[in-house]
């Protein structure tokens, strides 16, 4: 004779829900923190032998790849080339990024979604802080083989530019993406927001300003950021304390 109790019908379709969040939810998430790890390992990596002067050579060569051999004061291509790199590398700025960022927390606000436009703004200031503190420990010299065609106060390692492109424009693309309800819409966002990315970290070597191993390490430092913060926000938008495309 069965003793056992009657199962919950509510305990049921709660471990039904979750075992479905699970199956849809899963792949995403796993595929989210195995990048950040191949990340965090290609930083160190990449630490590790600058710090050790092993990329020397590949730094000096794909710098002067970028130069004219017959004077390596001028970049490679016409003149108009040069302005558009000095105006690709402004894009990684802080004035620039901090009006963009500015204005992506006031349209979230507009929108209602009071939580994410702090979530986004704690991101920001986290990168800065984390890119301003691997500079200062690492503190490499700035490239010296050809002159800078832009000012610099900072260290080289990792690119501030790269760094702090990757995780803002990744970061609000990840966020606004969150928010949209049309596929289409998701991608595009985030598609600008990666060649945003590569174009002001291929200018950085281009003004000759940071040496390419510069730039890849600030590429995944910033990439292992923001994809942090989409965590982050999948996660609380998970708990409702962060609002998602349906709230207004």
């Amino acid at each position: 004779m069965n003793n056992l109790p009657p199962a919950d019908p509510g305990s049921q379709g709660r471990i039904a829900g979750m075992l479905q969040w699970l199956g849809s939810h899963e792949l995403p998430v796993l595929l989210a923190f195995c990048t950040i790890l191949a990340s965090l390992w290609g930083f160190a990596e990449l630490a590790e032998e600058v710090i050790e002067g092993d990329t020397h050579e590949f730094d000096q060569a794909l710098l002067l790849s970028m130069r004219n051999p017959a004077d390596l004061s001028d970049p490679i291509g016409p003149g108009w080339v040069e302005e558009i790199g000095r105006d690709i590398t402004a894009l990684g700025g802080n004035a620039v990024l901090t009006l963009l960022t500015l204005a992506v927390v006031g349209y979230l606000l507009l929108d209602g979604k009071r939580r994410m436009a702090l979530v986004l703004v704690v991101a920001t200031l986290g990168a800065l802080g984390v890119s301003t503190l691997l500079k200062n420990t690492i503190d490499r010299e700035r490239p010296d083989l050809v002159p800078h065609h832009t000012q610099v106060y900072t260290a080289s390692f990792p690119s501030g530019h790269s760094m702090l492109s990757a995780s803002t424009y990744l970061t609000m693309g990840a966020l606004l993406a969150r928010v949209q309800r049309r596929k289409r819409m998701k991608a595009y966002i985030l598609l600008v927001a990666i060649i945003a990315t590569l174009l002001v970290g291929l200018s950085r070597i281009y003004l000759g300003v940071h040496w390419p191993t510069d730039v890849l390490a600030g590429w995944t430092a910033g990439a292992a950021w923001a994809i942090g913060c989409w965590l982050l926000a999948r996660w609380l938008q998970r708990r409702h304390e962060v609002e998602d495309e349906d709230s207004a």
